[in-house]
């Protein structure tokens, strides 16, 4: 199932400790003690009056980063008398009030709503989970052992909880797939960062029916990451952040997670001190195991959420525990112990996971590699010439645009070049070519124009475009200042006197640091350009750009601007007529190192480009 909402939105930073001393975040709950003393409406109010109505924002579900927020064990807040619906209201407003900004897709609630299963505290609850109904917010709840009756499964059939939490109450949201007969477990569908993932959402003790309905599920949707929420799995001492499994953890493990690899992340309640554990499944990939409860810290935990931020970009998921509730009071007016409570800063809960998400999950959705193209197809107007290395290592490589700018292969030492099934995803050419350069003394081998290649005697007045895809060696070596495209002939072959004047005409390389470097002498100046990049991380694919409209020369990797392009204008290339080579630098016209890593294939078109008409796009 999809969900409803689009639209685009960017996540901003709105943690405490990113904020001064005087900042508030959200128009947060009060405690009823400190809303009578400011002559504030406490949040619990609001909940219940036409007037607290929300409104959720919508979310990005094609952005790479999204939220979900997993709210555990909240019975302290619904015990008979005892309780105070304030520090879970104000979390369920912070949510709604932040859902753009943060991009939360999904509420996950990890049982233990009321402390004592009685209807009266449910009562008390349930106005508080319609502040997330009226927002069409979606969420999951799950039956924790104080809900219901702790010493029987799912089948024990009515209680105030299912009377509070069936699944009426979840038709509305787009999310919800569907629960077990008895009512006690159900499963979401949501869509984030361009795909689907299936949340569990499973009762404090399945039984083998319902477990087997769970593993139905999960069959049914073969192809999504599943998130397991219940009550029980696994638990932490304290002072030490290792999760250990329960017995009924062990019983999940076995009928539901061990042979089900979606199952990647779960999240329980019930015990305390927070802790996780990871643990390898039937088929050797890790699944992370999370313990998250704080009903044994100040106010009950005082509304305390974690938020777990998906990044799917940076292969991260980055998980943060707030208050809101605090957030949200006059800081002038927290006590002490509110205080300590903001957010906890401590490595068990503010911490990172890293998942390379498309490898976890090629078990069961492999991502599908971008179909090969054909040269013919990547010859657009203007195309000078278009060398792709994916075929055997051979003395000469065909220039595919047709305008005769073939390359022949030179050696430096008896280093040889190597054919690579490696390349860059979005590249058209499904290979490459391994170059094993080196200095001191130059080692490998690069390739070269002939003396009469066409390429050779352009100045390209009118602007032009550079393009290559590239991963550099990661062996550890000096590779300093290495060339990857240069044009032989120096600045004063060229008639150009400014700088160094042995320097070459035109060079793209690498500094020390592995800095793109984009080093001319340009037609209409009598001294060097240089366009600096940042350092490359070595043993990475990445493409590389240089857009020069006639006026000015920009650098892109990845299609991304970067920063340190010159300002002052400057027009076209220099040149003395003489050969380009590719893998490999010069200086005063000798050939000092060669390139030393993957080349997959290089164009030279004779205008500026935009990043949409890049070899990547």
């Amino acid at each position: 199932m999809n969900e409803r909402y689009d639209g685009t939105s960017r996540r901003k930073l709105l943690q405490a400790g990113a904020l001064g001393a005087g900042a508030v975040f959200t128009s947060g709950a009060l405690s009823a003690g400190n809303a009578a003393a400011t002559g504030s409406t406490s949040a619990a109010a609001r909940a219940t009056t036409p007037g607290g109505s929300r409104t959720a924002g919508r979310i990005d579900t094609e952005h790479p980063r999204f939220t979900l927020a997993v709210v555990p064990d909240t019975q302290y807040q619904f015990d008979e008398d005892r309780g105070d619906p304030a520090p879970l209201t104000a979390t369920f407003d912070w949510l709604i009030d932040n859902r753009t900004d943060e991009n939360i897709v999904f509420i996950a609630h990890l049982g233990d709503v009321v402390q004592n299963a009685l209807a009266s505290e449910f009562a008390q609850a349930d106005p508080v989970f319609k502040i997330l109904d009226r927002a069409r917010f979606p969420y999951s709840v799950l039956a924790g052992n104080h809900d219901i009756d702790g010493s029987k499964d799912d089948t024990r059939g009515a209680s105030p909880y299912l009377d509070t939490f069936n699944p009426k109450r979840f038709r509305w949201m787009p999310t919800y797939g569907g629960s077990t007969a008895n009512g006690y477990n159900s499963y979401h569908v949501f869509r984030a960062a361009g795909r689907q993932w299936l949340l569990l959402a499973m009762d404090w003790r399945p039984s083998d029916a319902s477990f087997a309905w769970a593993r139905d599920v999960i069959a049914k949707h073969p192809k999504l990451p599943v998130i397991l929420t219940t009550h029980e799995i696994v638990y932490a001492d304290a002072g030490d952040p290792t999760a250990y499994f329960s017995d009924q953890g062990n019983r999940v493990w076995d009928q539901l997670i061990d042979n089900n690899d979606q199952i990647f992340i779960t999240m329980n309640g019930h015990y305390w001190p927070p802790g996780r554990v990871t643990r390898k499944n039937a088929a050797g990939n890790d699944v992370h195991l999370h313990i998250t409860n704080y009903q044994d810290r100040f106010y009950g935990g005082s509304g305390m959420v974690r938020l777990y931020h998906f990044d799917l970009a940076r292969n991260t998921i980055d998980v943060e525990t707030i208050s809101p509730w605090i957030m949200g009071q006059d800081p002038a007016k927290r006590n002490e112990l509110e205080e300590h409570e903001i957010e906890l800063t401590d490595d068990i809960n503010r911490f990172s996971i890293p998942i390379d998400f498309d490898e976890r999950f090629s078990g069961f959705a492999p991502v599908a590699v971008r179909p090969a193209r054909p040269a013919s197809q990547l010859v657009i107007p203007g195309t000078a010439a278009y060398w792709r290395f994916d075929g055997p290592v051979t003395d000469q490589v065909i220039d595919q645009s047709g305008k005769g700018n073939h390359l022949t292969r030179k050696q430096l030492s008896s280093d040889a070049l190597t054919a690579s099934a490696e390349f860059h995803p979005d590249q058209p050419g499904h290979a490459s070519w391994l170059f094993p350069g080196n200095k001191n003394p130059a080692r490998g081998g690069y390739l070269q124009t002939a003396d009469s290649a066409p390429l050779n005697a352009l100045t390209f007045k009118g602007g032009y475009t550079i393009e290559a895809f590239v991963k550099l060696a990661d062996d550890g070596q000096d590779h300093s200042w290495e060339g990857l495209f240069t044009r032989l002939g120096t600045g004063r072959d060229a008639g150009k006197t400014g700088s160094d004047p042995d320097e070459p005409t035109v060079k793209l390389g690498f500094s020390g640091g592995r800095e793109v470097q984009w080093a001319v002498y340009p037609f209409d100046k009598n001294d060097t350009f240089t366009n600096w990049g940042h350092e490359m991380v070595a043993g990475r694919w990445f493409h590389l750009a240089i857009v020069n409209d006639g006026r000015h020369s920009i650098v892109y990797v990845d299609s991304s601007e970067l920063l340190r392009n010159p300002a002052t204008p400057s027009n076209g290339l220099a040149t003395a007529g003489k050969p380009w080579l590719v893998g490999a630098g010069h200086y005063a016209n000798t050939v000092d190192q060669g390139f030393a890593g993957n080349i997959g294939e290089l164009r030279i078109v004779t205008r500026a480009l935009k990043p949409s008409q890049f070899l990547n796009a």
